[in-house]
């Protein structure tokens, strides 16, 4: 590496600039390059120590140095930037060498995406009513308290209707709690007989391992003038033999309540793991929770306008996640909604 000295003339110092020049745009690597431009153009490097020892000469010495000290700063930073950009080029030109791919190589393949598991569920419970005589009716959203709670002959002190349960938008508008609504505005619109399902998402505030804010429910209606309860278990029981492909599954109505529906039950299934025998899934009982149903409740004929004493008809209702966690034999609900793909993957197809 060449030396700067003080110079004893314009000739030296030009002969000096040159190596110093030379040197640069010969520097085998950026690691070089950069020790060199510490050298030479660094803040105590030689160009710099030469500049702060003009005030030592003469005014006409000084005058010609300072100039050429002037000039020689410039080609020095031109010579580093075109010789930084050259070995630039050369990196870049291994790491593309490094990265050509083999075409001799067999393709990766093009990956295709899948419906996700509870969209799955419900088309195959849609598919499974339909093919029953029913169809899809869908709703609303954003729901009134008229169709989400009156209509259904829930009382004003009704614990449904408590903030602490439902996601209220305004004083009477709300996130519907339950497909029904769309019932009622079906019995509203439409004159008897009719059976239909009314899928789609439904909001409450509640979050565990169990239940989310947001989820799916089918609820289905039948109503004519000679409905009765023996049409409602058969349907049902048919369903849910036909979803789990289980000709022989155990199918069990307990008494319950709903407020629009008289007499009401729940419907169990004979537990999926242990064949009834008993397990921590069925807490030993041998039975799943997979349903709610009933009569339809004079009062909710009444506020649609339709004659109880004429028609009478069964309605149902069932989560989907809720099915969706029995088929695929899931602990948490929460796995459904982490986007984990590693887990979703091994769902995709598990609905035929």
């Amino acid at each position: 590496m060449p030396a700067m000295v003080e110079p004893t003339g314009a000739e030296a110092l030009s002969q000096q600039l040159a190596e110093m020049e030379a040197a640069l745009r010969s520097a085998p690597d950026q690691g070089a390059l950069e020790r060199l431009r510490i050298d030479y153009l660094g803040r105590n490097g030689a160009l710099r120590r030469q500049l702060r020892s003009l005030g030592a000469m003469e005014a006409e010495a000084r005058r010609s140095v300072g100039a050429l000290l002037n000039n020689a700063q410039q080609r020095l930073t031109q010579a580093l930037e075109e010789r930084r950009s050259e070995l630039d080029a050369v990196v870049q030109a291994q790491r593309l060498a490094g990265e050509r791919e083999d075409l001799s190589l067999p393709g990766r393949g093009q990956g295709s995406g899948a419906l996700h598991p509870v969209t799955q569920v419900l088309e195959r419970i849609e598919s499974l009513f339909t093919s029953m005589g029913f169809r899809i009716a869908q709703g609303p959203e954003i729901e009134d308290e008229e169709h989400n709670f009156t209509a259904l002959n829930m009382p004003p002190d009704h614990p449904a209707r408590a903030m602490h349960d439902t996601f209220y938008l305004s004083a009477k508008q709300l996130l519907r709690t339950h497909t029904s609504p769309v019932q009622i505005r079906v019995l509203r619109n439409e004159k008897p007989p009719l059976r239909v399902i009314c899928p789609g998402r439904v909001y409450r505030r509640d979050f565990d391992i169990s239940h989310t804010p947001v989820f799916h429910q089918v609820e289905g209606l039948w109503v004519d003038s000679s409905v009765n309860f023996m049409e409602l278990k058969g349907v049902m029981s048919d369903f849910f033999r036909a979803f789990f492909a289980r000709e022989k599954l155990p199918v069990r109505f307990r008494p319950s309540y709903f407020p629009f529906t008289e007499p009401s039950a729940e419907i169990d299934i004979g537990c999926l793991l242990c064949s009834g025998e008993g397990c921590r899934s069925c807490a030993h009982s041998g039975w799943l929770e997979v349903a709610g149903c009933g009569m339809v409740h004079p009062a909710v004929f009444g506020h649609c306008g339709l004659d109880a004493e004429a028609y009478n008809g069964f309605a149902f209702g069932m989560g989907v996640e809720r099915l969706s966690m029995l088929h695929y034999g899931i602990g948490d609900l929460r796995q459904l909604y982490e986007n984990d793909l590693r887990f979703l993957r091994q769902l995709a197809w598990g609905v035929q």
